[in-house]
């Protein structure tokens, strides 16, 4: 019998000021590892520039610094120090210790921002072991300072200002945080798409402990955006394509131009934010950019057997950035992915309408060469039909239809099961002998199969290797993909620790990115990470997984002294027992999530590794060739 316990109103508590941050902080910052730590660097940088957008903020500037802190300092107009009458409180103490206090709400001080909600700078503060702000503003200088959301030394003025602005410096709290080790590159990569995004915004960002430094000013704004989002991609057209334009309050800016590439590459944002599931501004740009080529082709009679252009078409070596400044903007969610306002859609289809119309009547030559890409798109289509009927056929999850290189798993529950997608026959077997039959699958793939970035869609589907691969999968492809369908909750790609191991893996990656990119989001994709070395001496053996580690393993073994040392130079070379404990067995393996935290950048990285273009591709490895790890030469 289950014990009855009271429920009173002695039960109900009431957490006041910032205690429910405290006690809840996944709900305002997402969560409490590496994501909702960067993110308190995003919210004070995004109210640096909710300043520039409107108009009074030129610099931006963060530093991390060596004690683990963070600061963020700009040059607007300085948050307010007077008293607010009704609280008593000078009003950057209320902003910083109140929950939905700010001045987002009343549009006299912010007509456009990102922050609405009025929590970023308070949630800040409450989920930092200490934080401190400098304001300058009217000449003079002031500070206040918090521990874990509290006053601890009031607000106060400490001389004079030559300059005016904000600085925020805070250091986030052990107590609420699972790592404290911010990522120079990830911070970089979201203030450049703020830098491309705020034409003419310089925004700097330093590391103390290493030196580094970036800088970023793009006068081009969203024109620039698309060139960097290009590299590795030959443009069919020179002239990057720019929309601007404003009505019933929502500004509009577009910038697209179509490359040689078969992928489409569009990001939308709003008020600053990247929407990465769209929403009502992406749609309207959709409609516009199809309705206008579609008029064009058919009025220039250029569309061969009166074939016609659908939207799929359309999105064919694109490369797009749409961003709107929306007063009232309504996201859903809190994480702000998708905008909402069902009056953007006819405001972004009218401007890029109107203005996209006017560029290819004035500009013959890039119209010309816009409308034979688009032809190209379409008639590959048509002739993809065929291979798309026999893909759906061979995709049915039932008996004899899967593909008879996979050797399934007893499990039916996806969220139970496991995929291994293997390199060759030899790791293979291993990996069949080696593996729980209750839930492991095996799926060995032969060689490296084809590199999608330089391949249309009828090539693709062409290829066996792939076929069988989302035959396997079973989530379907192209327009009737859907992740729900997914018969494995956990996808591992366990390749050789080599430099075919690694290729095969990135060409893995980037079908996986490019078609099946749900998967990624929803964190089915692992990376499985296999040993390098076995280190025996006598009867004792020690399995290493990186060259770092070696030196160390043997030192520990009694040096050289009778030490054997074997390099695995592919997983057939592991015993399957051996390759079930280090790699397989769920609670000893090391496996590796894939996760997309820019989407951005991981679109470029994947066109400059696996695309055309030469000379991107050996600057990307000049620049990063000391960063690498377990090269097998």
């Amino acid at each position: 019998m289950v014990e009855e316990k009271t429920y009173t109103a002695k039960d109900i508590q009431v957490l006041e000021g910032l205690a429910a941050v405290r006690k809840r902080p996944s709900m305002y910052i997402g969560d409490t590892g590496v994501h909702g730590l960067h993110h308190l660097v995003y919210e004070i940088v995004d109210n640096a520039i909710d300043e520039a957008l409107a108009g009074y903020c030129r610099n931006v500037e963060m530093v991390l610094h060596k004690d683990g802190s963070v600061e963020v300092r700009d040059d607007g107009r300085g948050i307010p120090v007077d008293i607010v009458a009704k609280y008593n409180k000078p009003a950057i103490e209320l902003v910083m210790t109140t929950l939905h206090a700010g001045g987002k709400f009343d549009k006299s001080a912010y007509k456009v921002s990102g922050g609405l909600h009025g929590v970023g700078m308070s949630v800040v503060n409450a989920l930092s072991e200490w934080l401190q702000a400098e304001v300058c503003r009217d000449g003079k200088r002031y500070v206040i300072k918090y521990e874990r959301g509290k006053v601890v030394e009031p607000l106060h003025e400490e001389g004079e200002a030559e300059f005016r602005g904000t600085s925020i410096r805070f250091k986030p709290d052990a107590q609420i945080f699972e790592t404290l080790q911010f990522s120079f590159d990830r911070i970089v990569n979201r203030l450049r798409e703020l830098a491309f995004l705020n034409k003419g915004l310089c925004i700097r960002a330093l590391e103390d402990s290493t030196g580094r430094e970036e800088e970023f000013k793009y006068d081009g704004g969203l024109v620039e955006f698309v060139k960097y989002i290009d590299t590795g991609k030959a443009a069919i057209h020179p002239t990057v394509i720019y929309v601007e334009g404003e009505k019933n309050g929502t500004k509009v800016e577009v910038a697209l131009q179509y490359n040689d590439s078969y992928l489409e590459s569009v990001f939308s944002f709003a008020n600053g934010i990247n929407t990465i599931e769209g929403g009502t501004h992406l749609i309207g740009f959709r409609k516009a950019l199809t309705r206008v080529l579609n008029d064009y082709a058919k009025k220039g009679k250029q569309l061969p057997n009166e074939l016609g252009l659908a939207g799929e078409d359309m999105r064919e070596g694109l490369t797009a950035v749409i961003s709107v400044k929306v007063l009232e903007p309504q996201f859903e969610g809190q994480t702000k992915g998708k905008l909402g306002n069902t009056e953007v859609a006819g405001v972004v289809e009218s401007v890029v309408g109107e203005k996209l119309a006017k560029f290819l009547e004035f500009n013959p030559p890039e119209a010309k060469a816009i409308v034979g890409k688009l032809i190209g798109a379409a008639q590959a289509r048509e002739a993809a039909r065929h291979a798309k009927e026999l893909v759906r056929r061979k995709s049915a999850l039932e008996g004899s239809l899967l593909p008879g290189k996979l050797s399934d798993c007893a499990e039916r529950d996806p969220a139970k099961s496991e995929l291994f997608i293997v390199e060759g026959d030899s790791a293979g077997g291993s990996a069949k002998q080696g593996r729980d039959r209750q839930f492991q699958a095996i799926l060995p793939l032969r060689g490296k199969i084809l590199n999608i970035e330089k391949a249309r869609l009828i090539k693709i589907l062409g290829n066996a290797e792939i076929r069988t691969l989302i035959t396997a999968l079973g989530t379907g492809f192209g327009d009737e993909f859907n992740a729900d369908r997914a018969r494995y909750h956990r996808i591992i790609i366990m390749t050789d620790a080599d430099v075919d191991g690694a290729h095969i893996r990135t060409l893995l990656l980037t079908f996986f990115y490019r078609y099946t990119k749900p998967l990624i989001e929803r964190g089915y994709i692992y990376i499985a990470q296999p040993p390098l070395f076995l280190v025996k001496k006598g009867k004792e053996g020690k399995y290493v997984y990186g060259e770092a580690d070696l030196e160390k393993v043997v030192a520990e073994m009694g040096g050289n002294d009778g030490v054997g040392i074997q390099r695995y130079k592919g997983l057939g070379e592991m015993n399957p027992d051996q390759l079930w404990t280090t790699t397989m067995e769920p609670n000893g393996r090391t496996l590796y999530k894939v996760t997309i935290e820019d989407a951005v950048e991981a679109d470029r990285i994947f066109s400059i590794l696996m695309g055309e273009e030469v000379e991107p591709r050996k600057q990307f490895i000049l620049k990063h060739a000391l960063e690498a790890k377990n090269i097998d030469v």
